[in-house]
């Protein structure tokens, strides 16, 4: 009787664990309450979003956990959260772990920035690939390096220790800057790698852009890669990137918005597009997508919620992103997800 018991207790507690997992959104009191995860990249603004979208909706209460675009997509695969957010889009294996087709949504375009802690120059920094690629392997060593010196001769560059500062969890913004480095360097990808999470051969790790930020302030003499807003935020200097066209651009709206125009001259139905060394000579050679991810048929009350939030976004949200730092979608793009966004509804 007892082993009967515990076996059917066991299995009641599976059936339990399995439904509570498999949608995140609860109604309290009337209350809707809303949970994703995922991208650091796009954590200013969907604060922003999500707050806002409270005052019209006062019924609706969305939690985003800004965990790197890796964990986002793994709490996605689990149906623990309803909705995720990445900078690159998901690979052929993480969609063949999920529990069902998962739909890739445009919400904004950001830039990754290569910022540094360099008191004493005056002046913008420039960079091109070769050189960040060389930094990230760990063969510039020192900031009076010649390879530096070569695209900054007008620059006083300090003879000083160079610290790469980097993510140390896997992360969409990772994805991007080695997505860009592998593009331009052949031997990147076999030497370092390509993707959210990388095995870095130097360098001192911070987890999410907050982190990196953090240790960028905290380090004179370091470099490293971050997402524009939290550069902006920070008031961390930016260097110039050299892009295909070989002009050095900095990262603003301007070369954002041009970098997408450049890449979206056919939009793809699923709206998986790269940014990254786009053409054009006033392209932004590091930008991305930030992508909402979510399920095709996604339960109730969920799914309805996503649709409506989704519509607001393409509307009275975009009008908030440049003051946070990220270029709105082009008109072309809004005009051809907003039949899709029906596909999260169940």
């Amino acid at each position: 009787m007892t082993q009967w018991y515990s076996k059917a207790f066991l299995v009641c507690l599976a059936l339990m664990t399995a439904a509570s997992v498999s949608q995140a959104a609860e109604t309290k009191g009337g209350r809707l309450l809303m949970t994703g995860a995922g991208s650091t990249f796009i954590n200013p603004l969907f604060s922003k979003w999500f707050s806002e979208y409270n005052k019209k909706f006062p019924n609706v209460e969305i939690n985003y956990q800004s965990i790197g675009s890796g964990g986002g997509i793994k709490q996605l695969q689990k149906k623990t959260i309803d909705f995720g957010a990445t900078d690159v889009p998901m690979t052929e294996k993480e969609l063949a772990d999920a529990a069902a087709p998962v739909l890739h949504f445009p919400v904004a375009i950001g830039a990754v920035v290569l910022s540094y802690n360099l008191p004493e120059l005056k002046g913008t920094l420039n960079l091109d690939a070769a050189t960040i690629s060389a930094i990230v392997k760990g063969q510039i060593k020192s900031w009076d390096d010649t390879a530096l010196k070569a695209l900054n001769p007008a620059l006083a560059l300090p003879k000083r220790p160079l610290v790469f500062i980097y993510r140390s969890d896997s992360s969409g913004t990772t994805g991007v800057f080695t997505e860009y480095l592998g593009k331009s360097d052949p031997n990147f990808a076999k030497e370092v790698g390509v993707g959210k999470a990388i095995k870095w051969p130097t360098g001192l790790g911070g987890k999410g852009n907050e982190g990196v930020t953090a240790n960028l302030k905290n380090t004179v003499g370091s470099i490293g890669y971050v997402e524009l807003t939290y550069a902006l935020n920070e008031k961390l200097p930016m260097a110039a990137i050299k892009n295909p066209a070989g002009k050095f651009v900095i990262a603003e709206l301007g070369s954002v918005t041009e970098a997408a125009a450049q890449s979206l001259k056919d939009i793809p139905a699923d709206f998986k597009v790269s940014l990254t060394n786009a053409p054009g000579a006033k392209s932004y050679p590091i930008s991305s997508f930030a992508y909402l991810l979510a399920y095709e048929k996604t339960a109730k009350p969920a799914g309805d919620e996503l649709v409506r939030l989704m519509n607001w976004a393409l509307a009275d949200g975009q009008k908030m992103a440049p003051a946070l730092g990220y270029a709105p979608l082009p008109a072309a793009l809004v005009k051809k997800m907003q039949p899709a966004l029906s596909k999260i509804a169940n």
